[in-house]
């Protein structure tokens, strides 16, 4: 269990309940890894590339979103980048690697997904699926680290 300073088990001094903690962690994840999803497919999608680095791409950039995000409120409390970049490894690191891997199921296996283009509708209704999905995998890992006392810093 971490015991982090950082780490409150409460919010505005009340009491979180673990379901609480682990959907607001899951939403916090679900924003960072999922700009950085549509940020690197809108990457690849423009460069003109193949499907692989696109999902390369989107992978890349969905995980450095999630961490980015996590990092910014233990900055913001004036928390060294390398102790921030540990915590958020220790503390979102598995929630961000499920989430990136469902998001990338999705995309891989949802017939001609990967073929649109960031101006068609089929796309932005696969990429709200693959949010979805994403939010329905990691929930029940924050969900399983909040009852083991993993607390998240998302407000500075």
């Amino acid at each position: 269990m971490l015991s982090s300073g950082a780490l409150l088990p409460q919010q505005n001094g009340l009491t979180t309940s673990p379901s609480r903690l682990a959907t607001s962690a899951t939403l916090h994840c679900l924003a960072g890894c999922g700009l950085g999803e549509v940020a690197g497919d809108a990457l690849g999608t423009g460069l003109n590339l193949s499907n692989g680095p696109t999902i390369g791409l989107g992978l890349l950039f969905g995980l450095i979103g999630g961490f980015a995000l996590g990092i910014v409120p233990y900055r913001r409390r004036g928390v060294p980048f390398g102790a921030a970049a540990r915590a958020v490894l220790i503390t979102e690191g598995i929630s961000i690697a499920v989430m990136e891997a469902a998001e990338a199921a999705v995309e891989v296996f949802v017939p001609g997904l990967m073929a649109a283009t960031l101006t068609q509708t089929f796309y932005w209704i696969g990429m709200a699926g693959a949010l979805i999905a994403g939010f329905v995998a990691a929930w029940p890992v924050n969900l399983v680290l909040a009852r083991r006392g993993v607390r998240h810093v998302h407000r500075s």
